[in-house]
């Protein structure tokens, strides 16, 4: 559990101070909103594509191996991308390279947890994936003085080599199943006659509807889900704010998205996954309407804050859910189809977010709009607790 929380601390650390490099490179490259995001939303397409593949791989090597080359390519991903003149540059470093490597980094992580725990399932994942958060807290932090100090390009390769070596460390300690390890689940002497790890196979789960109802309610929270990490920093620096004063939104988000994980995860353990689930939602369409409404920073560190909690509700949800509808056999595979179906949409929310900033002259259309995604996702999860319970 140790080794997944520093690996997804490391990645999405990584990925979350985005935010920071988009003034300075939109600066002194000359790009619009829109076109300095655009790479960004090809990266996140293309890593959330890709995880059905390191899905199937975790399932099958393991995830050391897997997260071990990951962290090379997202190392020279992002650190190739401080070298950029030109957008085809970055579509290439940053939506081709560092999104290959960012991959292997959440289902192989989530999913591995779960197959370790059966009975706190929702706790262990969520503590293990808080590290996005604390990640999402800590790297904004320290890319800010180093952007203000050596600039972007500098602070960039820094950060990347940085994260990309510790990665490496952490994949060591990341094992498959506790069936390999002589364990049963939650750290329970094996059996003397042990049963296989079973569970659906992908195959199986796709024939049913609630594993399109449970695509469906993703790609509805997901397109809006990238939007602040992305614009959250210029929404601070619009209102004419520092870049240290606005990269304090980015770790607002962290700080929400810590407690999001861990109270989720106790909730999901005791309330069940749907009404989890469905308070998440319903918290993350307040975070949405107090950022478009926002015209302080004290405001934007509430908004952040309470989206960070409901984000980090929302995907740590989804590990827990799939193991315990579908079992743990093929959990990261089934994981990893997910994700990589609300890819698309996922993708495209920063970038519909930028189009609309230069479009209007401002963010709130976007955030209006990510509001009422997170209101369909709600109903959504409604249309799927019904069908659960009849089956």
């Amino acid at each position: 559990m140790a080794g997944a929380f520093a690996v997804l601390f490391l990645a999405y650390g990584l990925q979350f101070s985005y935010g920071l490099f988009v003034t300075g490179m939109a600066r002194d490259l000359g790009w619009s909103r829109a076109e300095t995001s655009l790479p960004y939303s090809v990266y996140v397409l293309g890593y959330m594509l890709l995880s059905v593949g390191t899905g199937r791989a975790t399932d099958r090597y393991g995830p050391r191996i897997v997260i071990t080359i990951g962290a090379a390519l997202l190392g020279l991903g992002w650190g190739l991308s401080a070298l950029v003149t030109e957008r085809w540059h970055l579509h290439l470093t940053l939506g081709c390279i560092a999104a290959l490597g960012m991959s292997v980094t959440w289902v192989p992580c989530n999913a591995t947890v779960a197959r370790w725990f059966v009975r706190r399932r929702g706790y262990a994942v969520g503590l293990a994936s808080s590290g996005t958060s604390f990640g999402n807290f800590v790297v904004p932090a320290i890319a800010a003085p180093l952007i203000a100090a050596y600039g972007w390009r500098i602070a960039l390769a820094a950060l990347a080599g940085g994260c990309a070596a510790l990665m490496m460390v952490a994949a060591r300690f990341m094992l498959r199943d506790p069936e390999s390890h002589g364990l049963s689940p939650d750290g329970d002497p094996l059996p003397a006659v042990t049963a296989p790890v079973t569970g659906a196979t992908l195959a199986e789960a796709m024939r049913g509807a609630s594993f399109w109802l449970l695509t469906a309610i993703y790609v509805a929270t997901w397109l809006a889900v990238f939007m602040p990490f992305v614009h959250a920093v210029a929404m601070a620096e619009d209102l004419g704010y520092s870049k240290a004063a606005a990269a304090s939104v980015l770790s607002a988000i962290g700080i929400g998205g810590v407690l999001g994980r861990l109270c989720s995860g106790a909730l999901l353990d005791r309330l069940g996954h749907i009404p989890a689930l469905m308070a998440i939602f319903a918290l993350q369409v307040v975070s949405f309407v107090l950022f478009a409404s926002a015209s302080a920073l004290s405001t934007l560190w509430l908004a952040a804050a309470l989206f960070g909690f409901a984000y980090g509700g929302g995907v740590t949800a989804l590990a827990p859910l799939c193991a315990a509808v579908y079992g743990r056999a093929h959990v990261a595979t089934i994981v990893g189809t997910i994700f990589s179906l609300t890819a698309l949409p996922s993708a495209a929310g920063p970038w519909i977010a930028g189009w609309l900033y230069d479009a209007t002259g401002g963010y709130g259309p976007a955030l209006w709009f990510a509001a009422g995604l997170n209101v369909v996702a709600l109903a959504l999860t409604l249309a799927l607790s019904r069908r659960l319970r009849r089956h």
